[in-house]
């Protein structure tokens, strides 16, 4: 007798558990701060560490002079105020040069930007730049030649020399502005002047101060040579030092200079960051 077989259980397979969907609803983040001001970067140390530089440079050169045993020729060349009144005619010749500048150089910028006069504009920069490149000495002689020597033949040197920089930096500025600002400020209503005044000119502050800077700079160091000129300034220091090999003469005047074209770009400098409008 035969035994029935034995039927296996088939094998089940486990049903897949499906994982009930868990949605993660995004958390909340909160709205990113306002960005902070503009900052005008005028900190204490811009303000405080140049100074304090020129203070202990010019203390250390007085402390100098007083132990110094001076000549005769020495102690007449820095006798009699003389000092002061080279550092005065210094001082006046970098100032009178430096507003003659602006006068002619930014109104010439913005004239030349207007759509009636960009074509002079490569003309007049030539110009300008042949100024820039010819010799201090031989422009000084040229006009001495012809005006005859006095402060008035410096000026005039001076002021041919430092024009550029301020004369291209108008010009850049101004040929920099985006031209949708310019296209919506006249939408609104505003005529040419406006324009210019309100959103031209303010938008190219920056280059433009950069460029007086430039100029403030240059002025100083050119005023050195108004000697050759008859112009006085910090020059007859230096150029007598030379002439008597008096090395204190030489140094006074030369650390005077130095000292003076320092502060004057320190005062440039924050100048540039005050004046620039808020935004840019």
């Amino acid at each position: 007798m035969t035994s029935p077989e034995l039927e296996m259980p088939e094998a089940v397979e486990p049903e897949e558990t499906v994982e009930p969907e868990v949605t993660v609803e995004p958390e909340e983040t909160e709205a990113p701060p306002p960005p902070d001001p503009p900052t005008r970067g005028v900190t204490w140390q811009k303000l405080t560490f140049l100074p304090a530089f020129l203070i202990a440079v010019l203390l250390a050169t007085w402390l100098w002079f007083e132990q110094a045993d001076l000549d005769p020729i020495s102690e007449d060349a820095l006798s009699n105020g003389q000092v002061s009144k080279a550092l005065w005619q210094q001082v006046e010749l970098t100032v009178i040069s430096t507003f003659f500048v602006l006068i002619i150089a930014i109104p010439l910028g913005i004239m030349l930007t207007r759509r009636a006069f960009q074509k002079a504009s490569p003309v007049v920069m030539a110009f300008a730049d042949m100024g820039r490149a010819t010799p201090v000495i031989g422009l000084l002689a040229l006009l001495v030649i012809w005006l005859g020597a006095g402060m008035k033949a410096a000026l005039i040197g001076m002021v041919v020399y430092a024009v550029l920089p301020v004369l291209s930096n108008t010009i850049a500025g101004l040929k920099r502005n985006d031209p949708t600002l310019l296209e919506a400020a006249r939408g609104i209503g505003m005529s040419s002047m406006e324009v210019l005044s309100r959103v031209e000119l303010p938008l190219a502050v920056p280059l433009i101060l950069a460029g007086v800077r430039t100029a403030l700079v240059l002025n100083v160091g050119t005023a050195t040579l108004a000697t050759f000129g008859g112009g006085g300034g910090l020059g007859v220091l230096i150029t007598t030092g030379i002439t008597t090999q008096r090395m204190p003469v030489l140094m006074l005047g030369s650390i005077l200079t130095v000292t003076l074209a320092l502060l004057v770009d320190w005062l440039a400098s924050l100048a540039e960051l005050l004046l620039r409008p808020r935004g840019l």
